[in-house]
């Protein structure tokens, strides 16, 4: 696992352009071996439901099939990280960007007409390079999981070795969606009309890259003192930003570097890198806050906890951490100590917020019910495009391309992660209030309650689990809604 994350972090953060995903798995075929599938399920189906024993042998089980189906796939996905490192966008006039650099383009482009070519021109080489393989990736990893015979389908492995209720969640976003469409359209239409002066019915992908960006903002959130308020704020709640030298952050513009930021825990939990790729303005903010959420957890991890709680288990855990320190750019109180944001520009930056915050919740319920379609085995292959272009321009109200079919699916249903950890950071933001009032984020006892209590604990528990222990409720999209209104209401 260490070998596997060092050599991602050099590829990711541009330090490599090549990377020998095989080669690790061929030194380490033992741990991969026929007897280690056998004792993890052995373990598995021998262990009391409930007890730390089946709560340990379903994680490595768990990895066994994950790490078997990357093995088989490591191939694909080689190609996939080389072709993201060295692949170009080429424009009719000539012009060529650098693939991982397109987004960036698109989000801080000021020119409409020319935001749109550029995503068209992505949009084509994702169709005609990187959709191909990742469907054969994508169908290769279901082979391997059904084959292994542990569950009826790719779906039931997911559900019940991996612990991420797939069913369950996809009919809570089936009614989130129903529930918030009103609310979406009509945020959509005063949104498209006061700051890119569209109509609805024109509004494509790329403007929602444009609206994200929020360059009207940028004056309050400079990118020179990014890392430093980032790391002022998390001493004050009583956190070692570094954790001791744990955490390396890498904030700097580098060619080759993934322009999606990412946290590589090389080793847990000694060695961690934070890698943001600069876009501007605050959503690096957001970004790095997020990450920063990662690096925290990973690098506070107890040292002597087994294997499977530090490097395993439910990453909804970890991503609600995440998105309980990116949420704070939704906090008036943080916001206003400390960003440059105040009076009625903040009212306008919170409700641009709230409208952000409701399109990405209803892009990721809409990209979980897309893929409980794509994996599920019953929409012939051929209607897949369309399928998802449907399904994600209904949701946010933005026209997507079939081309990005394939390309905007995160391994393994990680959008249901993404989903639960929501609702988590809902529940453990609401908790840190209760012990430690609404500033929680300054007081310089909360940090070392995060770190002792939740952090140290790794990935033990499932995100479900977490909030049991911590509130004594389920997780569920009604925080989340609530939230949301108060945002754009003021």
């Amino acid at each position: 696992m260490e070998e596997l994350s060092r050599a991602q972090w050099l590829v990711g953060a541009g330090h490599s352009a090549e990377i020998d995903l095989r080669g690790i798995y061929a030194r380490h075929a033992a741990a991969l071996s026929e007897e280690s599938l056998a004792a993890a399920l052995e373990a598995y189906r021998g262990a009391p439901a409930g007890s730390e024993e089946h709560r340990s042998a379903r994680s490595l089980l768990d990895w066994q099939i994950e790490a078997r189906a990357a093995r088989e796939t490591a191939r694909l996905e080689e190609r996939e990280l080389e072709w993201e490192a060295t692949a170009m966008v080429r424009l009719a006039d000539g012009r060529a960007i650098p693939y991982q650099r397109a987004h960036i383009e698109i989000a801080n482009g000021a020119d409409r007409a020319e935001r749109l070519r550029v995503d068209a021109a992505r949009a084509d080489v994702v169709a005609r390079e990187l959709a191909p393989l990742r469907r054969e990736r994508f169908a290769r990893e279901r082979e391997v999981v059904e084959s292994l015979g542990v569950a009826p389908s790719y779906i039931d492995a997911i559900e019940t070795i991996s612990a991420l209720p797939l069913r369950a969640l996809g009919e809570q976003c089936a009614r989130f969606l129903r529930d918030t469409e009103d609310m979406s359209r009509e945020l959509l239409g005063d949104v498209l009309r006061r700051h890119l002066d569209i109509e609805p019915a024109d509004a494509a992908r790329s403007d929602a890259l444009a609206l994200a960006r929020a360059p009207e903002f940028d004056a309050a959130f400079p990118g020179a003192e990014l890392q430093s308020r980032v790391m002022r704020q998390l001493g004050e709640m009583g956190l070692d930003p570094d954790a001791g030298g744990r955490i390396v952050y890498d904030t700097a513009e580098r060619e080759g570097k993934r322009a999606r930021a990412f946290c590589a825990p090389v080793r847990i939990p000694a060695e961690i890198h934070l890698v943001l790729r600069p876009h501007g303005g605050a959503s690096d903010w957001t970004t790095l806050l997020h990450e920063a959420g990662h690096a925290l957890h990973f690098a506070n991890a107890r040292a002597d906890l087994p294997f499977e709680h530090r490097w395993l288990g439910d990453n909804s855990v970890t991503e609600g951490y995440a998105m309980l320190f990116d949420h704070r750019m939704q906090d008036k109180g943080w916001l206003r100590r400390y960003t440059g944001l105040a009076g009625a520009e903040l009212s306008r930056f919170l409700r641009r917020a709230g409208f952000e915050e409701l399109r990405f919740l209803r892009r990721y319920c809409a990209k979980l019910l897309y893929e409980l379609d794509l994996h599920g085995g019953v929409v012939p292959e051929r209607d897949i495009p369309a399928l998802y272009a449907e399904r994600l321009s209904a949701a946010t109200g933005f026209r997507y391309s079939p081309n990005d079919a394939y390309a905007d699916v995160d391994p393994r249903f990680y959008a249901g992660r993404y989903l639960q950890a929501w609702q988590l950071q809902a529940v453990l933001a609401d908790t840190l209030t209760g012990k430690f009032d609404e500033d929680w984020w300054r007081n310089p006892r909360s940090g070392p309650w995060l770190r002792d209590t939740l952090f140290a604990e790794g990935q033990r528990e499932t995100a479900g689990e977490l909030a049991a222990r911590v509130a004594g409720r389920p997780l569920d999209f009604a925080p989340l809604v609530a939230a949301i209104v108060r945002l754009v209401e003021g």
